[in-house]
């Protein structure tokens, strides 16, 4: 049985919108920012996406450390919108949809929804990590972007 959540976040940065759609498109330049993150590689895009990677993570069980792998897509991105999928083994999907918007003062805001799914057993670990990390990658992001600006 899979279970699925959604969390929100907004990152707000003094840039442009290419800037910012710039960042979240390059996950290969997110590797620096995302927590979990230990290795990304671009691969030949698959399917219906733009962008294709795969990503290794270090997570922590208890006083544990392993690493996971991953597949991650870009599936679409405009000066509007940015839309990316990860596929992990067992049957773990985080769906990351970016929305962006800019003001007459110069500040992107980026409104972020992600939905996890992912199987009933290991749902509630992987929805905290999820949670943790992504929290942590949106200051990143906003530090980042506010420096391209």
């Amino acid at each position: 049985m899979t279970k699925q959540d959604v969390f929100q976040y907004t990152v707000q940065a003094r840039c442009g919108r290419a800037e910012a759609v710039r960042l979240l498109t390059d996950l290969a330049a997110q590797a620096d920012l995302h927590p979990l993150i230990v290795r990304v590689q671009p691969r030949p895009p698959r399917p219906g996406a733009l962008h294709s990677y795969t990503i290794s993570d270090r997570l922590a069980w208890g006083p544990l450390w392993f690493r996971t792998i991953y597949q991650a897509d870009v599936l679409s991105a405009t000066e509007d919108e940015v839309v990316t999928v990860a596929r992990q083994w067992p049957n773990t999907t985080v769906r990351n949809h970016a929305r962006l918007r800019s003001d007459a003062d110069g500040v992107t805001t980026i409104d972020v929804q992600i939905t996890l799914a992912a199987p009933a057993p290991l749902f509630a670990y992987a929805f905290r990590q999820a949670r943790t990390a992504h929290l942590a990658l949106g200051a990143r992001l906003r530090d980042t972007l506010d420096a391209t600006g």
